[in-house]
């Protein structure tokens, strides 16, 4: 297909409540929407970058810039969605710069197909498990009234944030509170040294799923040494940027699960091949989040319902994060969401919604 423009289109989403991580607090979404307009439908993907480097090397402001100046110019006139990547590999890095514009291109190319996302990727389920990710609180009665409150929506699995300070405390208390059947796993960010392996060591006597990067995500050997010291499992998620990294990870006995996000990873193509290799290796999987509104939403919840997915994710309902999404809202069905079956994501945006949260655009005719 011929692409000929694409908008870049800034949004402004506020949080229905502030997200604290070990990295960073966040009250609202500085969102880049990427549209890509062909003679036969257009598609949108969603940048995943944070407005400032916290998360990742990346930021919106970067991500545009590399876009306009640099990805936009790279591709071929006529492509297809497997030439995206190909076209675009010799720019070093910007994974969620790659993947908002990947994913756009594919969403483009299923619309004018018929085709829904999840058909594409190999969705074998039409609904997926849905886990929260809860933020680090002030206090410890906060924290079990947040927690309470998610389970009573009926959230099959619980994510606590923690770092330094912030760890074995919260989990004995959601543990005593919750009882033992609650699906509970942790997520430290890169916030510990291997100097902390006997802190976090301590977790092992709440059942945990598992511990999501405890240490940098640039150190795949330190993880190797931790994990030989915890019995909770280690979980990858910063630290793989590609299927080569995961291969590494799992030759080096880094991790036994691996969260899959497909914009740290550039993109539902490279997401699917991450897939396939744990699969193969015997190694869990899950969907992770990144505070996305219904677009991005729609996409992760379709590669949720790969069959190596056996986790459950972050794919949150809407209202976990948005008072009003930008598309019709995802909401919670027992505890899951449905896979949406339209072309192309299934969703679109809602055109008043859309309007009220843009803060900027710019149009680039190809």
């Amino acid at each position: 297909m011929k692409i000929t423009g694409v908008e870049l289109r800034r949004i402004a989403m506020p949080l229905v409540a502030p997200f604290r991580t070990s990295f960073g607090t966040e009250t609202t979404r500085d969102i880049l929407l990427v549209r890509v307009v062909t003679p036969d439908a257009e598609g949108w993907g969603e940048c995943v970058a944070m407005s400032e480097p916290l998360y990742s090397s990346e930021y919106a402001d970067g991500a545009a810039d590399v876009i306009r100046r640099f990805l936009l110019p790279a591709l071929p006139p006529t492509l297809g969605v497997h030439d995206v990547a190909r076209a675009l590999e010799p720019v070093k890095g910007h994974r969620m710069a790659k993947a908002a514009l990947e994913t756009a291109v594919l969403d483009a190319q299923l619309r004018a197909s018929g085709e829904s996302f999840g058909r594409f990727l190999g969705a074998a389920r039409d609904r997926v498990p849905c886990g929260v990710s809860v933020g680090i609180m002030d206090s410890i009665p906060q924290l079990l009234d947040a927690v309470a409150g998610y389970l009573d929506e009926g959230y099959v699995r619980i994510k606590l944030k923690i770092q330094p300070g912030w760890d074995v405390e919260p989990v004995r208390a959601v543990r005593e509170r919750f009882g033992d059947d609650v699906l509970l796993q942790v997520d430290a960010n890169a916030a510990y040294t291997l100097a902390d392996a006997r802190q976090l060591a301590r977790l092992d006597a709440y059942d945990l799923l598992l511990i999501e990067q405890p240490l940098a995500n640039d150190d795949f050997v330190q993880h190797a040494r931790l994990a030989r010291q915890l019995r909770t499992p280690v979980c990858l998620d910063e630290s793989i940027e590609s299927a080569e990294h995961a291969a590494a990870a799992i030759a080096l006995g880094s991790c036994s699960i691996v969260n899959i996000k497909p914009g740290r990873l550039g993109g539902y193509l490279e997401a699917r091949r991450v897939h396939d290799l744990c699969r193969a290796n015997g190694i869990a999987v899950w969907c992770g989040g990144m505070l996305e509104t219904g677009l991005g939403r729609a996409a992760n919840v379709a590669l949720a319902a790969l069959p190596g997915f056996t986790l459950p994710g972050d794919t949150s309902g809407s209202r976990r994060y948005y008072a009003t999404d930008l598309t019709e809202p995802f909401e919670l069905e027992d505890g899951h969401l449905r896979v949406p079956t339209g072309p192309g994501l299934g969703v679109e945006p809602i055109p008043e919604v859309l309007d009220e949260v843009t803060t900027s655009t710019e149009w680039i005719t190809l």
